[in-house]
C-alpha cells in the first residue's frame, strides 16, 4: 500500500510523526507498506526549523509543493496544481489529510478527482459559523472523505448527523495524545525559566494566535489587564511569534501597572513548550491543541474563544470556555491563581494508541 500525507502548517507535524511511526513499525514487521509526506509550503519556510523535527524525531518532508502565498484562494488554486502534478506521477493508495486549512481542502479535492481514497485526521470538528473559512474546509473535506478518523464521540456524532455512514466514521482517539505520550519523559526545562529565576508552579502560560483577538486592539489592552490584575504573585511567560507578539507588546507599552512578572519570551520549541505547559499553575489560550494538552497535564486552562472543536477538553477535562470578555477572563484567573478548579479526567482513547489504530485500519 502506497499512503500519502499532506501536511498544511507546522502544527500538522505534531500530528503527522506518530502516524510514520506506527508506518515504520508495521514495515518492520513485514507489511506492504510505503509512505511518502508532502508539505505544501516550501523547503526554505521559517517555521519548520530543524529542532521541530529533532524534538519530534521525525523525517522532514519527502515533497515539497512549493507554495507560499497569503490569499487563501491563490493559495488554494496553487496547491491543487501542484498536488495534482503529484499524485500524476506517484502511484497512491490513500492519502491522508491533516486537519482544516485551504491547503488541507486543496488537497483533498484533488484527491477525489484522481478517484484516490481519501482519509481525514481529524474529522469532525466544527464551530458551527460558517463565516470562518476554516469550517467551509472542514465540511468539504469531511464530505469528500472515505475515511473520517474522529478524536471524540462528539466529533463523530457531528458528521453521523450530516449524513455520513457509519461504515466511514472511526473514533481513532486524540493524535496529539500519542506524540505527548512518547515524548513526555523527554521535555526539557526552558532556560528562560531559570534566568528568570522562575520555580515550576509560580507562573502562568499565556499563548496568542487568533486574528479576531489581535486585531481589536482595545479588548486586548482590557483582556492583558485582566490577566495581569488576576494573576496576584504568579509570574505570566508568554512565548508569542509574529504579529501577536507585536500587538501584545504594543498594549503592554499603554498599560500602567507593574509589568515585572509579564515575560515576553521567544518563541519555544516542542520539548521546552511541553515542558512549559505541563508544569504551569495555569494556562490562558487561545490555542485548541494547548487546551487538549492541558486537559492531559491536568492543568487548568481558560480559552479565549467561546467554542471548542474538541468539546472533551470541556466536558471532562480541565478546560473552561471563557470567550472574549475581560471580565468574565478576570474571574476565570482569579480561580485559577486560588486553585479552585474543576476536576478533570482523560477522554476516552486518550491513550496514546491513535496512530496504531489509524493505520490498523488503512491496512485492512
Amino acid at each position: 500500500m502506497n499512503i500519502c500525507i499532506v501536511a498544511g502548517a507546522r502544527p500538522n507535524f505534531v500530528k503527522v510523526a506518530p502516524i510514520l511511526r506506527a508506518i515504520d513499525k508495521a514495515k518492520a514487521e513485514g507489511r506492504d507498506v510505503e509512505c511518502d509526506l508532502v508539505y505544501a509550503g516550501t523547503e526554505s519556510d521559517a517555521t519548520l526549523e530543524q529542532s521541530l523535527f529533532d524534538d519530534l524525531q521525525m523525517r522532514h518532508p519527502d515533497v515539497y509543493l512549493g507554495v507560499d502565498c497569503s490569499s487563501l484562494n491563490e493559495l488554494t488554486g496553487r496547491v491543487m496544481g501542484e498536488f495534482e502534478r503529484y499524485l500524476l506521477g506517484h502511484p497512491t493508495d490513500v492519502v491522508i489529510v491533516v486537519d482544516d486549512l485551504a491547503s488541507t481542502m486543496a488537497a483533498a479535492i484533488v484527491t477525489k478527482k484522481q478517484g484516490v481514497k481519501l482519509a481525514h485526521l481529524v474529522a469532525g470538528t466544527r464551530s458551527f459559523d460558517i463565516t470562518m473559512p476554516k469550517e467551509i474546509n472542514r465540511l468539504v473535506i469531511d464530505g469528500l472523505s472515505d475515511l473520517l478518523f474522529t478524536a471524540g464521540e462528539g466529533a463523530s456524532n457531528i458528521v453521523t448527523r450530516e449524513g455520513v455512514q457509519l461504515s466511514q466514521i472511526y473514533l481513532v482517539g486524540n493524535i496529539l495524545i500519542d506524540t505527548l505520550r512518547a515524548n513526555y519523559n523527554r521535555f526539557r526545562r526552558p532556560e528562560i525559566l531559570g534566568q528568570l529565576g522562575i520555580s515550576d508552579q509560580e507562573y502562568l502560560v499565556f499563548t496568542l494566535n487568533r486574528k479576531v483577538l489581535i486585531g481589536d486592539a482595545d479588548n486586548l489592552r482590557n483582556m492583558l489587564k485582566a490577566i495581569i490584575q488576576a494573576s496576584g504573585d504568579l509570574h505570566i511567560v508568554a512565548p508569542l511569534r509574529g504579529y501577536a507578539r507585536k500587538a501584545v507588546a504594543a498594549q503592554l507599552a499603554t498599560i500602567n501597572a507593574n509589568l515585572d512578572r509579564f515575560h515576553l519570551v521567544d518563541p519555544l520549541g516542542y520539548l521546552e513548550f511541553g515542558y512549559l505547559t505541563a508544569h504551569a499553575k495555569g494556562i490562558i489560550t487561545d490555542s485548541g491543541n494547548v487546551a487538549e494538552e492541558a486537559t492531559f497535564n491536568g492543568v487548568p486552562c481558560a480559552t479565549l474563544n467561546s467554542y471548542t472543536e474538541h468539546i472533551e477538553t470541556v466536558r471532562t477535562g480541565t478546560n473552561v470556555l471563557v470567550g472574549e470578555d475581560p471580565n468574565r477572563l478576570s474571574e476565570v484567573v482569579t480561580d485559577m491563581v486560588s486553585g479552585q478548579w474543576k476536576k478533570g479526567s482523560l477522554p476516552d482513547r486518550w491513550d496514546g494508541r491513535s496512530a496504531e489504530r489509524i493505520v490498523q485500519i488503512l491496512l485492512s
